[in-house]
C-alpha cells in the first residue's frame, strides 16, 4: 500500500515538472532590468584570473519570457567567462526567466596583454541580451596592469622565518634573484610568489614609482652581506604617490586595500648592512620589516627616511640588535608593537610618528617596545634616542621599557609626545628624570586627521604645533610630504598644512 502511494507521488512530480516545461514563453521584448548598467571588474594583473562579479537580470513583467540569446560580444574570442544560472559558457540560447523573477549572471576574466610594453590598459567587452531591435547590452570594463612575475621556477630555496606574534616559524619557498632581476624599475608592476632572495654580496635597487605586489606567504629576503636600496622620491600628488615606492599584497580589489597579513614582509638577515629606504609605503603584511643586526654594530643596518609602514598583523618594524637611523617615518597601526627594538641595539628616530590605533581585533604590546634581553639571550642597548617624535595609540600605555638591569640600557626622549597613563615606580618611567626625558608632552592628544585610515597628519588644533626643537628640525628641513619645517616646527613626521 505504502509502496503504491510512493509510486503515485513520484509520478505526480514527474508529470507536473513535464507540464512546467511545456509552458509557452513569450519572447524577450527588450524590457529586462539589470542590477548594474556597467560591470566594473576592478583592476587585475595580466594573466591572473579576476574575482567573480555578479549581475542580476530581472523580468518585471507578468509573463514568463525566454531570452533568445545571451552572449559575449566577442564570442569565443572573449577574455571573459560567464555562468548563467549555474551553466558556464560564453553563449547561451533560449534562457527562460519567469514572471517577476530574476536570474544570476556570474562574470570572470583573465586577460593577456597584446603589447608587452603596455603598463596598463582597459579591456572592454559587452554582454548581449537578445538581438536586433530588442537587444540590450551591459558593458564589462576591466583595468589590466601588465606585470613582471617573479617566482620559484628552479633551484627552490626553503625559507624558515619567525615573523608572527608567537615567533613561530613560517615556511615558504624562495628563489635567488639573478643579476638581471636585481633592478626593479617602474616600467611595469612586479608580482612576487614565494621569497625573492637577494644573495650574499648582491644589492637590490628599486627605482622611484615602482609597485611591488606579493602573493600570500611571499616576501623579500636579504642575505648576509647583501643589501637593498629603495630609492623613492617625493611625489607631487599625495593621493596617487607617483614617485613613492609601494609594497603590498597582490589582491587589487578595493575590499583588500586594508586587509593585513596578505603577505609576509621583508626580512634582513644578520650581516646585511648599509640598507637604505626612502619614500616607501609598505602595508598589509605580517611583519613589515624584520631586521637582524650584527652584535658588533659597527655599521648602520638600515637608514629609513620619508616612509610609512602600517596595517601589518604583527609588527611594522621589528629590529633585533640592529643599528637603525630613521627620519620622517610613520610606523602606524599594527597587531602588536608598531616599533619593536628587541635585544639591544643602537637606534635614532627623529621626527617620526609611532602611533598604533589598531582596530582589527585585540592588540598585543605597546606602540613602542624596547628591551635588551629575551629568554635565551641578552645584549646591550647602546642607545635608543627619540627626538621630535610621537609615541601614541588607542590603549592606556604606549611605551614599554624592559631592562635586565645587567646589560647597558641607554635611552632618551626629547621633545616627544608620549602616552603613558599608568603610574610606575620603575625608574625607567620617571618622566622628571632629565637624563631620560626632556620637554615631554605626556598624555596629550595629537589630533591626528584620521587614525582609522592610518592618516597621521595633524589637524590645525594639534598641541604639537611648534613644539619641536628647532635645532634638530633644521637638520631635517622638510617633512614627509615636502613641507618646510625651518620655523615653528611640529613634533612628528608631518607639519600642519594650513587650510586655504
Amino acid at each position: 500500500m505504502l509502496r503504491g502511494l510512493f509510486s503515485c507521488l513520484i509520478l505526480i512530480i514527474v508529470l507536473s515538472s513535464s507540464c512546467r516545461k511545456d509552458f509557452e514563453y513569450n519572447a524577450s521584448n527588450g524590457n529586462l532590468r539589470f542590477s548594474k548598467d556597467t560591470v566594473f571588474l576592478n583592476t587585475v594583473f595580466s594573466d591572473i584570473g579576476s574575482s567573480t562579479y555578479v549581475l542580476k537580470v530581472y523580468n518585471t513583467t507578468h509573463d514568463d519570457i525566454e531570452i533568445p540569446i545571451v552572449s559575449l560580444g566577442k564570442g569565443d574570442n572573449s577574455n571573459y567567462r560567464l555562468n548563467v544560472d549555474g551553466v558556464a559558457g560564453k553563449t547561451f540560447k533560449n534562457v527562460p526567466l519567469y514572471a517577476k523573477d530574476s536570474l544570476f549572471v556570474f562574470i570572470e576574466t583573465t586577460i593577456s596583454p597584446s603589447n608587452d610594453s603596455e603598463k596598463s590598459f582597459l579591456d572592454i567587452e559587452v554582454i548581449n541580451f537578445d538581438s536586433g531591435d530588442h537587444q540590450q547590452q551591459i558593458p564589462l570594463v576591466t583595468l589590466v596592469k601588465n606585470a613582471t612575475f617573479l617566482y620559484p621556477n628552479q633551484e627552490i630555496q626553503p625559507v624558515d622565518l619567525e615573523l608572527n606574534l608567537e615567533e613561530e616559524k613560517i615556511t615558504s619557498e624562495g628563489f635567488i634573484l639573478q643579476d638581471n632581476q636585481l633592478h626593479f624599475t617602474n616600467e611595469k608592476a612586479y608580482v612576487i610568489y614565494g621569497y625573492a632572495i637577494v644573495p650574499d654580496g648582491k644589492e637590490l635597487t628599486v627605482d622611484p614609482g615602482t609597485r611591488v605586489h606579493f602573493h600570500n606567504n611571499s616576501g623579500i629576503l636579504i642575505r648576509k652581506n647583501a643589501s637593498v636600496k629603495i630609492n623613492g622620491l617625493l611625489s607631487e600628488d599625495m593621493n596617487i604617490l607617483e614617485n613613492q615606492i609601494i609594497f603590498e599584497g597582490d589582491r587589487l580589489e578595493s575590499i583588500f586595500s586594508d586587509i593585513p597579513a596578505q603577505w609576509n614582509g621583508m626580512y634582513f638577515e644578520k650581516g646585511s648592512i648599509n640598507n637604505t629606504i626612502n619614500y616607501l609605503t609598505l602595508k598589509n603584511a605580517i611583519t613589515g620589516l624584520k631586521i637582524e643586526g650584527d652584535e658588533t654594530i659597527n655599521e648602520k643596518t638600515l637608514t629609513i627616511k620619508n616612509s610609512q609602514i602600517y596595517n601589518n598583523s604583527a609588527h611594522n618594524l621589528w629590529a633585533k640588535t640592529a643599528s637603525i637611523n630613521a627620519e620622517n617615518t610613520v610606523l602606524g597601526s599594527s597587531g602588536s608593537s608598531s616599533l619593536y627594538c628587541s635585544l639591544g641595539g643602537d637606534y635614532s628616530f627623529t621626527h617620526c610618528t609611532i602611533a598604533n590605533y589598531w582596530n582589527k581585533g585585540f592588540r598585543l604590546n605597546e606602540a613602542l617596545k624596547i628591551d635588551n634581553f629575551n629568554e635565551e639571550e641578552q645584549a646591550n642597548l647602546i642607545n635608543a634616542e627619540f627626538t621630535n617624535s610621537i609615541i601614541d595609540g588607542n590603549t592606556t600605555d604606549e611605551l614599554l621599557l624592559e631592562s635586565n638591569q645587567t646589560n647597558t640600557f641607554n635611552f632618551s626622549f626629547s621633545h616627544c609626545l608620549i602616552k603613558q597613563n599608568s603610574v610606575s615606580e620603575n625608574a625607567l618611567y620617571n618622566f622628571q628624570n632629565q637624563s631620560f626625558y626632556s620637554n615631554i608632552l605626556l598624555n596629550e592628544s595629537a589630533d591626528f586627521i584620521d587614525v582609522s585610515q592610518n592618516n597621521f597628519g595633524l589637524q590645525n588644533t594639534s598641541i604639537l604645533n611648534a613644539k619641536a626643537t628647532i635645532s634638530t628640525a633644521n637638520l631635517i628641513p622638510l617633512d614627509i610630504q615636502g613641507k618646510a619645517r625651518l620655523t615653528s616646527p611640529e613634533i612628528g613626521a608631518y607639519e600642519i598644512i594650513e587650510e586655504e
